[in-house]
């Protein structure tokens, strides 16, 4: 395990590096500058503003400046708010998302996982077809439809919930519904698939042929390896979930990280966009890491190499 532990962490720096420097050569290959407005800047003005930020040196010695200060985690003041250093506009969002994602996820496992092992045990029956349905409409309605729909009915209608911002608890219910549906969908289905898979083997017969329950054979034997796919699922799904949906974040004011992303993409703010996506990269490397750990704890078969 250690030496896995290792191997991986030393593979995250060329992959940091690689990432790095196709952000880098993106932001700069896109049309327009983060100086560039309706209203033209001087050229006086624009000239001092090249140079404060160093934009008027070469390429190659920008690319370096910015692998310099990526190493020591210091991808400089944003563009567009020059009194805010990017590590800071991260650290200050980063929470926000992690919540809206950490709830969503808890609540996609928490429904999905019973769902998908119902649909298995019941297989070919109603309760089957009416769980993938569920799970079917779950995948295919969007985010940007579902969240207006949510908040029509449980905001503008029966004035139940607040219909945006992130305040109270109540404030969040909306978003992580929104964000969640989608994800108990898809773990619903793998969580069926794997179950499939596993009661057909001869554990679960014999199992079941000494007299064990089913509630047993189905939650002490079969779930553990059922949900294998689910797990290999959860890595990146967490990464992108926790990271939170950008169009989610738009329809209910949340200041989270993608929205910063977004805004930072359009005002061509090159260090809080190339800032936000190698912190992006390295949470989801993290994360594929902690799922192989995870992995094999659950499956003593499968190796780490």
């Amino acid at each position: 395990m250690p030496a896995f532990v290792l191997r991986r962490l030393l593979l995250f720096v060329p992959t940091l590096w690689a990432i790095a420097t196709l952000t880098f050569l993106l932001v700069h290959a896109a049309p327009g500058g983060p100086f560039q407005a309706e209203k033209e800047i001087p050229p006086a003005a624009k000239q001092q503003l090249l140079q404060r930020y160093g934009l008027d040196q070469p390429l190659p010695v920008q690319y370096a400046r910015f692998l310099g200060n990526a190493v020591r985690l210091d991808f400089g003041p944003s563009y567009k708010f020059p009194s805010r250093q990017v590590k800071e506009i991260i650290a200050e969002a980063f929470p926000v998302s992690l919540e809206l994602g950490l709830w969503a996820l808890l609540v996609a496992i928490a429904i999905g996982v019973p769902v998908g092992v119902v649909a298995a045990v019941r297989q070919n029956t109603a309760t089957d077809t009416a769980a993938m349905g569920f799970a079917l409409a779950g995948v295919s309605v969007p985010n940007f439809v579902l969240g207006p729909l949510l908040v029509l009915l449980f905001s503008l209608t029966l004035f139940l919930l607040p219909p945006a911002l992130w305040q109270s608890p109540a404030s969040r219910v909306l978003p992580v519904l929104t964000l969640s549906t989608a994800y108990v969908a898809y773990i619903a289905r793998l969580t069926r698939a794997g179950m499939l898979e596993v009661l057909r083997q001869d554990f679960v017969r014999t199992a079941r042929a000494k007299g064990l329950s089913e509630g047993a054979v189905i939650g002490r034997h079969a779930l553990r390896l059922g949900i294998l796919p689910v797990v290999s699922y959860i890595g990146p799904a967490a990464a992108r979930i926790v990271m939170g949906s950008v169009v989610v974040e738009k329809i209910f004011a949340v200041p989270g990280l993608g929205r910063h992303l977004v805004n930072a993409a359009f005002n061509r703010d090159y260090t809080l966009v190339m800032g936000i996506v190698l912190f992006y990269a390295a949470f989801l490397m993290v994360l594929n890491l902690l799922v192989d750990i995870a992995y094999t704890r659950l499956d003593p078969r499968v190796e780490l190499a």
